[in-house]
């Protein structure tokens, strides 16, 4: 049991991307399931959409004998659960639901939560539905959980403290609905990026420079997003802990949605899948070749090793990842008289991928474009390169079914961005997942990601940014925005904007200054390429030491702190 008053006994969080990567919030809960079970030996119950209904989810692995008993319960009260593990350190316990019954009664589900909550559902669309259904099943998963076995606890006499903690707006319902059923369990919620906010910044709209202006049920009304909104509010003003990610995102929250955080969880991560010495030394020079070979069969040249190697990689948010101002700055970096070694920029962003180049993948192995046995079957064939030439679009390793109007390739041709074999810049559009089977690079991208030389990231919209803190954990210098999460803590390490030198460069950027920040990019990139070696090792190596200081022990104190303020409503 609790060893206080505060300490949760158990916890439920409950996710989509529970079991199913999708994004950053994969990465938060996976990366901290395991210092949340030693820092409070609670029972940790995750609850997820059960989406692999007709083929093996390999992040889960059922065990039919786990919990046997309440799932013969939660059986016959119509829930359709599978109980197992998630595959991640930890091994936590792992319930997947299935919610497409619910779609059965959506309206009295919709009509209860008016009345009950004010949520207004009226206007929904999308995957507004879909998510709602997983939240209210998941709800009523942790209703069962509490009736059959937390019951038999508060039969004994004791108090067991129990908190459900729901991410993202897609989870908020299920939080109020059991909010009201069981008073006694403690909810918080934690918006990870508002939906009204994302919006205004995804529609083209300056979210920053007229922040103090907006107004959220306004903009939500203009802008479509009435239903998901309203959820998000309701969310944040009534569970017991209202939380989110970062000092910008907590600006939103207090703007948009009327509401300033309880607490600020600050995303961190743990580093158990960074390789460490000689065979971290192996996967760089494994990461290089593959990446120097791509271009190259690609582009019809050689590469050197010296090549310096930039990449940028997350959502395809063409504006609020800073996919447009990034390739402003390497349009500006080609152009620069100064620069005298060969840059190669990946933009590894998924887009609407038909499948790998044709004409690409048989030049790259002797299996016609199929995972190669080894690194040496990636190497030029016959010794040399004489006689290569470019492939037709040289700016791109996979088909799109949008080739036409992809925005990163409609930019690249409006600037000039066109692989000019007289540039020292080239520019790669990687439009896939890097999962090891994408039929050109077959590495996974924490494979390849050893191999760069720097990374960029330089958002518009970015409440945390996982991307920046996972290339300096694998010792790449990284420049990325005080519009992201990670772009503040960088600076507040320091007490002042952090530079490349720390290992971190924090780019300033507002609605305004675009031209201002794409030459502080630019000008980033071009002092890069002429550091010597030894002043590069010593940025990479300070470039993890930032890392080091964003592991879940540092950070996982603040989740302590939300618990203690849920149980204390209750």
């Amino acid at each position: 049991m609790s060893v206080n008053k505060t300490t949760p006994d158990y916890i439920f969080e409950i996710s989509w991307e529970v079991c199913n990567k999708v994004g950053g919030i994969y990465t938060v809960l996976s990366t901290r399931a395991k210092t949340i079970l030693t820092k409070t030996n609670a029972q940790l119950v995750f609850i997820g959409p059960d989406l692999w209904k007709e083929t093996e989810n390999p992040l889960f692995k059922e065990d039919k004998r786990l919990l046997a008993g309440w799932r013969k319960k939660a059986t016959e009260e119509g829930l359709a659960i599978r109980i197992g593990r998630w595959n991640i350190p930890g091994e936590p316990v792992a319930v997947l639901v299935d919610f497409t019954p619910y779609y059965n009664i959506k309206n009295e589900i919709y009509s209860e939560a008016w009345n009950l909550f004010s949520v207004d559902s009226l206007h929904a669309y999308g995957d507004y539905d879909e998510a709602s259904m997983f939240s209210y099943a998941a709800a009523r998963v942790a209703e069962s959980y509490y009736k059959h076995i937390i019951a038999k606890d508060i039969k004994k006499g004791n108090n067991p403290k129990v908190i459900y903690q729901a991410h993202e707006w897609m989870t908020g319902l299920g939080a109020l609905f059991l909010k009201h059923w069981i008073p006694s369990i403690a909810t918080i919620f934690t918006t990870h990026a508002t939906s009204i906010g994302r919006s205004i910044a995804g529609n083209m709209k300056p979210l920053y420079d007229y922040m103090s202006g907006y107004n959220g049920d306004q903009m939500a009304s203009e802008l479509n997003m009435e239903s998901k909104h309203s959820i998000e509010k309701q969310s944040a003003h009534r569970v017991d802990c209202f939380t989110t990610v970062s000092e910008i995102t907590d600006v939103e929250c207090t703007q948009l949605l009327e509401k300033p955080a309880d607490v600020i969880l600050v995303n961190g991560f743990e580093d158990d899948f960074v390789p460490k010495g000689a065979a971290f030394t192996a996967k760089r020079k494994e990461a290089r070749k593959v990446m120097l070979n791509v271009a190259g069969k690609l582009l019809g040249q050689e590469f050197s090793d010296d090549t310096i190697i930039v990449s940028t990689g997350g959502r395809y948010e063409f504006r609020n990842k800073g996919i447009d101002i990034l390739l402003e700055s390497l349009k500006r970096l080609a152009d620069e008289p100064s620069l005298d070694r060969d840059v190669l920029a990946f933009i590894n962003v998924p887009a609407w991928v038909k499948g790998p180049r044709e004409d690409l993948a048989p030049l790259l192995s002797p299996q016609g474009g199929k995972n190669p046995a080894t690194v040496a079957e990636l190497l030029p064939l016959g010794g040399g390169w004489e006689g290569a030439a470019p492939l037709d679009t040289p700016v791109i390793t996979h088909e799109l079914y949008n080739m036409n109007d992809d925005k990163a390739l409609s930019m690249m041709r409006a600037i000039g961005l066109d692989n000019n074999p007289n540039s020292r810049v080239k520019v790669i559009f990687v439009p896939c997942y890097l999962n090891g089977n994408d039929g050109i690079f077959n590495m996974p991208y924490y494979d390849l990601l050893p191999g760069d030389d720097l990374a960029v990231y330089p958002s518009y919209y970015e409440p945390w940014g996982y991307t920046p803190l996972e290339s300096v954990a694998f010792h790449v210098p990284t420049i990325t925005t005080d519009l992201a999460g990670f772009g503040l803590w960088a600076n507040s390490l320091k007490g002042e904007y952090s530079q490349l030198e720390d290992g971190v460069k924090v780019v300033h950027r507002t609605d305004s200054n675009w031209n201002e920040a794409a030459d502080e990019i630019k000008n980033t990139i071009l002092a890069f390429t002429k550091m010597d070696d030894k002043l590069v090792a010593d940025l990479r190596r300070r470039a993890a030491a930032i890392a080091k200081k964003a592991l879940w022990d540092k950070f996982v104190k603040y989740y302590l702190e939300a618990y203690e303020i849920a149980l204390s409503k209750i």
